[in-house]
C-alpha cells in the first residue's frame, strides 16, 4: 500500500477517533484536531505539481477482488490532482471556518458533524484517485451517504430531513444508473480498469451497448452535478450548516460529476450523442439556473441557483470541448479545445469565488440572524471586511474584470463563438444557440449577482427588522473566505500561474491522444483581447444585466417571482407520494401476515419458474430404468415419517406437539444417514436437539392447547397449487433421473473436491466453500447480522427526550 493509498484512507482512520477527542477532550473544539489532517495531505498533494505538470502520471496498484476484476488502484493525473488539491485545500479552510462557525461545543454534536465531514472527504479522494469503475463506484456512494448525513446535521428541522432525503433518493438513484452503466462498460471491456478501457475506446464506440452504457454513466454524473432536470435537490440541500454548503455544494460533491464526465471524455467524447447531450443539458442547465437564481429571497437559495447555472457552464464547455476529438489541433491551432481550456480554468475559479460567497452568506447569517434579502440592507459600514469580500467574489461570479470569473467568462463566450464555426453534428445550423443562450444566462447572471450584493449591503440598515445587534464577525470566521478572495484577485491578475502547473495538465488527462507525442497544449490566459464578439457580448452582459436588476421591483408581485420553488419539485413531491402509497398497496396485498399465504405466493412462483424452464428446454422425460431396489427399512423410515406429520395437527398437548415434531427432525436426520450424507445427518441433529429444548423451555409452562373449532372452507386455489407443487416436484425428481443417464452431468461438487485445497489452502470442504468460495454471501450475511445487532443495541440505549424526531 502506497502513502497515495493512506492519503484516501486517513480521513476515514480519523473518522474512528474524532468521537474519542470530542468525548475526552472537551475543553478544545474538535474542529482543531481534524483541520491537521486537510491541511497535511495538501501539502502532500502539492509536492506532486512538478511531476504531473511534466506530463507525468502516478499508478500505484493494489489488489483487492482480482478474481472480480475489482482493484484498489490509485492514479494521479492531471485532472485527479487537481480535484484533489481542492478537496483537501478548500477542507483545509473550511473546517477553519466551521471551528468559529459551529462554536457552541455544548450545544452542537460536533463529534457527528466532524465525522461525517471526514467521511465525506475521504469519499470523494476516493472517487477522483481511483483507477476502478468498481472502487470509485463505492467511494461515490459513499459522498452520497455522507452528504446526506450533513444536511440533515441539524435533524430537528422537517426541512433539514426533507433536503437529506431528497439528496439521497435523487443522487443514489443516479449512482445504482451509473451502476448500470460500469457493468455495460464491462461487458464491453472485460476490465473496470479506467485506463485500459480508455484505451479500448476506439473499439467499444461500434458496440451496440455503447450507447446505453453511455446514457446510464450521464444519469449519474448529472444527477450528481445537479443538471437540469436532476437539479431540484441542490436548494433543499442549503439547509445544511453553511460550512457544508460551501464545501460540498460549491467546490466538491457537485463537481463529481463534472469530473467523472470529465474522466470518461476520452473513452465517449467522440461520439456525437457525447458532444449534443453533455452540451445539450450543460447549457439548459446554465440557463435555468440563472433566470430561477433572479426570483429567489433567501442568499443561500440565491447561490444554490447560481451553483446550478455554473456547473451547467462547465458541463456545456466540457461537451463543447469533446469536438477537439474530431480536428487535427495541430493545424487549428486552439480553436476547439478552448472550450475543454476555459472548463478547466472555470472550476477554480467557482471554487475560490463561490466558496468566499458561501462562507459570505453564512457570516451574515451568523451575525444578523437572517438570509432574507427583504430584511437585509446597509451592512457595508457595518461589517466592511464582509463586504469587501462579497464585493470582490460578486463581481468575479458576474463576470467584471480584473477578478478571475472574467476570463473564464470571456473563455467561454469565445468558446460558445467557436463553435458555429464547427462542421461536425450539425452545427452550421443549431451552433447558434450556444452564444445565444451563453449570452442571455450572463445577463441574468449578473443581475442576480447584483441583487444579492446591493440587497445585502448597500441601501437603508433595517435593526427593526434583524434578530441579533449586528457587527462585523470575528476574525476566525473571516480568515477562510478572504483567503479564497485572496485567490480570485491572484488567479484574476496572474492567471498563468495555474497554466502549465495545473490547466494544461489537466486539459491532457481530458483530451489524451488529440495532440502527437510529446507536444502540449497551448495555455495563454489573459485580459485584452482587443475588439471583438466577447468583448461587445460582456459589454451587453453589464448593461441589460443592469436594466433588470433595476427594474426587478416592476415585476415583484408576478406569478414568477412570487413562486420561488422550482416548479419540478411538484413532480417529485407528487412522485414520492406516489410511490410510498403504491408501495404500501403492493405491500398490503402481499403481507397479510398469514403464513399460508405466504407459503401460496412461493409455491406458485416455485411451481411457474420450474414449470416454464422445462416446457421452453423441453426437459420432461420418464425413463424409470436403472432405478435402484428400495430396501424394506426405507419403507418404514417414510411410513413414520408420514405418520407422525398426519398426526401432528391432531395433538392438542403442546410437549407432545413439540416431542413429536422433534421426531419429525431426527426421522430426517436418519434418511441423511441412509443417503450417505453425514456432515447433514449431524448439522440436522444439532439443530433439531437445540430446538426441542429451547421449545420445551419456553412452552412447558404456558397453558394447554385449545382446540380451534371452526369448519375449515375448502379453497380451490390451494387444491390447485398443491397439486400443481406435487406435480412439478415429482415430475422433476423424475426428469432428473431420467436425463442424468441420457445427457450426463458432471457434479459441481467435483469441482469443489479439486480445488478447495488448491485455491483456497482448506481441507475441510465445507468450511472453504462457506469462507472462501461463498465468502461475498456470508460476508453479506454477517453484515446483516452486525446492522441488526447494532440497531437492537441502539434501540435500548436510547433515550428519548421527547424533543427528538429521526
Amino acid at each position: 500500500m502506497s502513502l497515495l493509498h493512506l492519503v484516501i484512507l486517513a480521513p476515514f482512520i480519523l473518522a474512528l477517533l474524532v468521537p474519542f477527542l470530542y468525548k475526552y477532550i472537551r475543553q478544545v473544539h474538535t474542529g482543531w484536531f481534524v483541520m491537521i489532517l486537510p491541511l497535511t495531505l495538501f501539502i502532500y498533494l502539492i509536492q506532486f505539481l512538478p511531476t504531473i505538470s511534466r506530463g507525468e502520471t502516478i499508478y500505484y496498484p493494489l489488489s483487492w477482488v482480482p478474481s472480480l476484476g475489482i482493484n484498489f488502484d490509485v492514479y494521479l493525473d492531471g485532472l485527479s490532482l487537481l480535484f484533489g488539491l481542492l478537496i483537501t485545500g478548500i477542507g483545509t479552510l473550511v473546517v477553519l471556518y466551521s471551528i468559529y462557525y459551529l462554536y457552541n461545543k455544548q450545544k452542537e454534536a460536533l463529534n457527528n458533524f466532524y465525522v461525517y465531514l471526514l467521511m465525506f472527504m475521504g469519499a470523494m479522494l476516493g472517487v477522483v484517485m481511483s483507477d476502478n469503475l468498481m472502487t470509485l463506484y463505492i467511494f461515490w456512494e459513499i459522498t452520497s451517504l455522507s452528504s446526506a448525513l450533513l444536511i440533515a446535521y441539524w435533524f430537528h428541522k422537517e426541512r433539514s430531513r426533507y433536503g437529506a432525503q431528497k439528496s439521497m433518493l435523487i443522487t443514489v438513484a443516479g449512482g445504482l444508473t451509473m451502476l448500470a452503466g460500469f457493468s455495460l462498460i464491462f461487458v464491453m471491456t472485460n476490465t473496470f480498469s479506467i485506463r485500459e478501457i480508455i484505451a479500448q475506446a476506439d473499439v467499444i464506440i461500434t458496440n451496440p451497448l455503447f450507447i446505453p452504457a453511455m446514457l446510464c454513466v450521464l444519469v449519474g454524473a448529472f444527477t450528481k452535478s445537479a443538471q437540469f432536470p436532476f437539479h431540484i435537490w441542490l436548494p433543499d440541500a442549503m439547509e445544511a450548516p453553511t460550512p457544508v454548503s460551501a464545501y460540498l455544494h460549491s467546490a466538491t460533491m457537485v463537481k463529481a460529476g463534472i469530473y467523472l464526465v470529465a474522466r470518461l471524455t476520452p473513452v465517449f467524447g467522440a461520439a456525437p450523442e457525447w458532444f449534443w447531450i453533455v452540451s445539450g443539458f450543460g447549457i439548459v442547465t446554465l440557463l435555468w439556473g440563472s433566470v430561477s437564481a433572479i426570483r429567489q429571497k433567501d442568499l443561500k437559495a440565491i447561490l444554490a441557483f447560481s451553483t446550478i447555472s455554473q456547473l451547467g457552464l462547465i458541463m456545456a464547455l466540457l461537451g463543447l470541448g469533446s469536438a477537439a476529438f474530431h480536428y487535427d489541433v495541430a493545424v487549428v491551432g486552439t480553436l476547439y479545445y478552448t472550450a475543454t481550456l476555459a472548463a478547466v480554468f472555470h472550476l477554480i475559479n467557482h471554487a475560490t469565488f463561490k466558496g468566499s460567497l458561501f462562507m459570505i452568506v453564512g457570516i451574515v447569517d451568523h451575525e444578523t440572524g437572517t438570509r432574507d434579502i427583504r430584511k437585509l440592507g446597509g451592512l457595508m459600514t457595518i461589517m466592511p471586511i464582509t463586504f469587501t469580500v462579497a464585493l470582490i467574489g460578486t463581481l468575479s461570479m458576474a463576470g467584471v474584470p480584473p477578478f478571475n470569473g472574467f476570463l473564464s467568462k470571456e473563455m467561454f463566450f469565445t468558446a460558445a463563438v467557436n463553435a458555429t464555426t464547427l462542421d461536425i453534428f450539425n452545427m452550421q445550423t443549431l451552433g447558434l444557440i450556444f452564444p445565444i443562450v451563453a449570452w442571455i444566462a450572463s445577463i441574468f447572471t449578473f443581475a442576480y449577482c447584483m441583487l444579492m450584493f446591493v440587497r445585502t449591503f448597500l441601501g437603508n440598515f433595517k435593526p427593526e427588522k434583524l434578530e441579533k445587534e449586528v457587527h462585523e464577525a470575528p476574525i476566525g470566521l473571516l480568515i477562510p473566505p478572504i483567503i479564497l478572495a485572496s485567490l480570485v484577485v491572484i488567479f484574476g491578475l496572474f492567471p498563468n500561474l495555474l497554466a502549465y502547473s495545473i490547466i494544461e495538465p489537466t486539459m491532457a488527462a481530458i483530451l489524451p491522444g488529440v495532440l502527437a507525442e510529446g507536444e502540449r497544449f497551448y495555455v495563454n490566459i489573459y485580459h485584452w483581447h482587443g475588439f471583438n464578439t466577447e468583448l461587445f457580448m460582456t459589454i451587453g452582459v453589464v448593461i441589460f444585466g443592469a436594466l433588470v436588476f433595476l427594474n426587478l421591483k416592476k415585476f415583484a408581485e408576478t406569478t414568477f417571482f412570487l413562486r420561488e420553488r422550482d416548479p419540478l419539485n411538484q413532480v417529485y413531491d407528487k412522485g414520492l407520494v406516489g410511490l410510498v402509497s403504491g408501495s404500501l398497496k403492493i405491500t398490503n396485498m402481499q403481507m397479510t401476515g398469514l403464513l399460508r399465504d405466504y407459503f401460496v405466493f412461493m409455491s406458485v412462483f416455485i411451481v411457474g419458474l420450474m414449470g416454464y424452464t422445462m416446457v421452453k428446454y423441453n426437459t420432461f422425460a420418464i425413463d424409470l430404468n436403472n432405478v435402484a431396489e428400495i430396501p424394506p427399512y426405507i419403507f418404514v423410515i417414510i411410513f413414520v415419517l408420514l405418520a407422525t406429520t398426519v398426526a401432528l395437527p391432531f395433538i392438542s398437548h403442546r410437549v407432545t406437539a413439540i416431542v413429536a415434531t422433534g421426531v419429525l427432525g431426527f426421522i430426517v436426520a436418519l434418511l441423511f444417514v441412509v443417503f450417505r450424507a453425514p456432515d447433514l445427518a449431524l448439522t440436522q441433529l444439532l439443530v433439531e436437539t437445540v430446538m426441542v429444548v429451547l421449545f420445551l423451555l419456553a412452552f412447558y409452562h404456558l397453558p394447554e392447547l385449545r382446540k380451534e373449532k371452526f369448519t375449515p372452507r375448502f379453497r380451490l386455489t390451494n387444491l390447485v397449487v398443491s397439486i400443481g407443487v406435487g406435480l412439478v416436484v415429482t415430475l422433476t425428481a423424475l426428469s432428473v433421473h431420467a436425463m442424468s443417464y441420457s445427457h450426463p452431468i458432471q457434479s459441481i461438487s467435483d469441482y469443489y473436491v479439486q480445488n478447495a485445497y488448491e485455491l483456497a489452502a482448506g481441507k475441510n470442504i465445507v468450511n472453504v466453500i462457506l469462507v472462501d468460495f461463498r465468502g461475498v454471501d456470508t460476508m453479506l450475511e454477517i453484515v446483516v447480522l452486525a446492522i441488526a445487532a447494532l440497531a437492537i443495541v441502539v434501540l435500548i440505549r436510547l433515550r428519548m427526550t421527547g424533543s427528538e424526531d429521526v
